[in-house]
């Protein structure tokens, strides 16, 4: 028989049993559309979170205090404070390949104006910091080195801190005075607004003030929890890292045998650690939906052993009239590949539509990759053989006599 006949004859015996042909595809839709969302929230996000990284800038390094963890042990308090002044004062003399140095110190609190308050993080900053993580400012200005030297009680605002303080984001909010832990700081510049990060963290609910100010009246500590410092190129960052090694060790006089009591971690590292990280859980999620198309092909094969059941008299007149075994396979066979990728259509339609769902309404990140596609219109055709293949070698190995006397 030509395949063309098998296509109409499959085709009929589909549309002959509409409901339950829709019951057999809907666990391949389920199982297409969760994979394709799936896959697309996990590339969106990844793509999101490089996006992310590269606006910070990829010459941008961060050093924090603690060496390398290893096995998981705890690290003891003081491995946390070995960041100090004097190490952001030698890397700022004799670093040569760093653009812009920034240390930092943070407190989370309530800040005050008037009868309103809101809950904030300050970061104690120089002024190269807004250089470094290119952060413009829309009103006012940064505050100066003289700032910092005097230890002043100013401050630079993220638009989210002016709209719950003033009421809206659009109020000229510089010259104000806020309260930070009941100490007041007199508002000198508003930062632009960044919106929400990949992570689903506020960038505009921030306060930033001199370092020396958070450092004394705050946080009342005299280390840093990071030095950020930007080198002079992208393709500097490695020998800028080294460098900073160098002066770091030196500063702490290390000898060659201790190891160091820092690290030190490049944008470039950090976008591979995340890539990776999202990697793993976007393989996590698709293999979690890609169990419903196992399920959906048992489905197949269930409804499909029962059709060759419900038709053995039609197969047995088929072979008693010269249909071959082969014929008869081939037919079933049929049935199961077009069930599946009928399914798998409408699937992917679903998936695209689910993505566009959940990146316009659920502000999800997601991007379809397009080899996801094919993959899905493989794998069910790979289902459609694998699971229609018993339903059709049965039908296949009938006997004619017995099958027309089937009651």
């Amino acid at each position: 028989m030509s395949i063309t006949n098998l296509l109409k004859v499959a085709i009929t015996a589909i549309f002959s049993n509409k409901f339950r042909s829709f019951l057999s595809m809907l666990g391949i839709i389920i199982g297409v559309a969760a994979v394709i969302i799936m896959m697309a929230i996990g590339q969106g996000s990844k793509e999101s979170v490089r996006a992310d990284i590269s606006k910070m800038g990829t010459n941008m390094l961060t050093i924090r205090p603690g060496g390398e963890r290893r096995g998981g042990v705890r690290r003891d308090p003081s491995e946390m404070q070995t960041l100090k002044i004097e190490d952001y004062e030698r890397i700022k003399n004799e670093a040569t390949l760093a653009n812009h140095i920034s240390p930092e110190v943070s407190s989370s609190g309530q800040v005050i104006y008037g009868a309103k308050n809101t809950m904030v993080t300050i970061y104690g900053e120089s002024p190269e910091y807004l250089e470094i993580k290119q952060w413009d400012i829309v009103d006012g200005e940064c505050f100066t080195e003289a700032d910092l030297k005097k230890s002043a009680k100013v401050c630079v605002v993220g638009t989210t801190v002016v709209e719950e303080l003033f009421g809206s984001k659009d109020f000229n909010a510089v010259g104000k005075v806020i309260r930070f832990k009941s100490i007041p700081f007199r508002i000198v510049g508003i930062l632009k607004s960044k919106g929400y990060n990949t992570w689903g963290m506020d960038q505009d609910n921030v306060i930033i003030a001199p370092y020396t100010t958070v450092m004394k009246r705050i946080a009342a500590q005299t280390y840093f929890s990071s030095i950020i410092v930007s080198a002079l190129s992208e393709e500097l960052s490695e020998q800028a890292s080294e460098e900073l090694v160098n002066i770091l060790r030196r500063s702490h006089k290390l000898n060659a045998e201790q190891e160091n009591d820092f690290t030190i971690r490049s944008q470039q590292e950090w976008m591979e650690t995340m890539s990776s990280t999202m990697d793993t859980i976007t393989v996590i999620l698709v293999v979690a939906a890609a169990f419903s198309l196992l399920v959906a092909g048992i489905g197949i094969m269930n409804i499909m052993l029962v059709s060759v059941t419900e038709r053995t008299k039609e197969i047995g007149l088929r072979m008693s009239v010269g249909a071959r075994g082969i014929d008869i396979m081939s037919q079933f066979l049929i049935e199961s590949i077009m069930i599946s990728l009928t399914g798998a259509l409408l699937g992917v339609a679903l998936g695209f539509g689910g993505s566009w769902v959940a990146r316009t309404f659920m502000g999800l990140p997601s991007t379809v990759p397009l080899w996801s596609v094919g993959l899905s219109f493989s794998v069910c055709a790979f289902i459609g053989v694998f699971f229609g293949y018993v339903p059709a070698r049965k039908a296949a190995k009938m006997n004619p006599i017995e099958a027309i006397r089937y009651e």
